[in-house]
């Protein structure tokens, strides 16, 4: 089979297409699928140039992609057939550091933990954008934040592929949303129901915007320190970048967490309800082949892509 692996650390040129990698072995409480497509994510860049070395130790050579929608081909000792069977369509996450085999391939290993039934509203192309960036909005809103009717919550990067899943949950949830992203980006985030658009460019978000329950940071850096003068005391800021900030915590009378996203079984499987049961969007920038891995990493690192860029296999 073929998938895109690395055998160093390193820019694009490190990626290599082996047509010829074993199948992956099928081992308990573990599934086989044949990937139909894999989302790109800005972690899989960073794991390539050696980023998240301290964080995930890979052994070479070293298939790539995390996120993932496709078919069960097989299922290992101890996992029953009222939970998958051969020929599911599911999605979420195949990469090393899920206990699978890395999702930019033709076929996966995928832990039974790490996967939920497909969105069945949702193409193979439009499900494979959501594991990481649906589950990184829900945990964030649903469980970090508790975001409900009536409160008032500023998304970062509204553009970006969990920006624009956020708007939409923040919607649902009743909730009155502030977005930043770039002045090309406002109609597409005000389709999603943004109720403000802030041009990160030529606006001062912190200028515009006060007494509010909630920011969502995807960004980072200085836009999450000044992010904490939006908030009202009590409120709270969740940053998937920064680790919270004790004096701007103390200064601000806010809370302050920084979220790991876990993309469970139970996480994919809610997001999955939610999409089918409210349409949402999930926008696919731009779509590439398997072959053209290098060229999806670079572009997802280098273009802020509005939603998704993602891998066909």
């Amino acid at each position: 089979m073929k998938s895109a692996q690395i055998n160093k650390y390193g820019s694009s040129e490190v990626i290599k297409i082996n047509q010829s990698t074993p199948e992956p072995t099928l081992s308990p409480g573990k599934v086989v699928v044949i990937i139909k497509a894999a989302g790109v994510n800005p972690v899989d860049w960073k794991i390539r140039e050696g980023d998240m070395q301290q964080m995930i130790s890979l052994q070479f050579p070293s298939t790539l992609g995390i996120d993932f929608s496709g078919v069960i081909k097989q299922v290992g000792e101890g996992v029953s057939s009222s939970e998958f069977k051969h020929g599911d369509d599911v999605y979420g996450h195949a990469g090393v550091i899920s206990g699978g085999s890395g999702a930019f391939a033709e076929i996966a290993l995928a832990n039974m933990g790490s996967i939920a039934y497909k969105p069945k509203r949702s193409s193979y192309l439009e499900a494979t954008g959501l594991p990481s960036v649906g589950v990184s909005a829900w945990q964030a809103l649903k469980e970090n934040i508790e975001l409900s009717t009536g409160q008032k919550i500023l998304i970062h990067g509204g553009a970006g592929g969990i920006g624009s899943i956020a708007i939409q949950l923040a919607k649902y949830l009743g909730a009155y949303v502030a977005t930043t992203t770039s002045a090309n980006d406002k109609q597409f985030v005000q389709e999603l129901g943004a109720d403000v658009v802030i041009d990160y460019r030529t606006q001062t978000f912190e200028d515009l915007l006060q007494d509010y329950d909630a920011v969502l940071d995807t960004v980072g850096g200085d836009t999450y320190r000044r992010s904490f003068k939006v908030l009202q005391k009590g409120g709270v800021i969740v940053s998937m970048l920064e680790q919270p900030n004790s004096k701007l915590m103390n200064q601000y009378g806010v809370n302050a967490i920084f979220q790991f996203t876990q993309a469970d079984r139970e996480r994919l499987t809610k997001v999955a309800q939610w999409v089918d049961e409210n349409n949402i969007k999930v926008n696919i920038e731009k779509k590439f082949s398997l072959d053209e891995a290098g060229d999806a990493l670079d572009y997802q690192r280098d273009v802020h892509p509005r939603g998704k860029v993602i891998l066909a296999m």
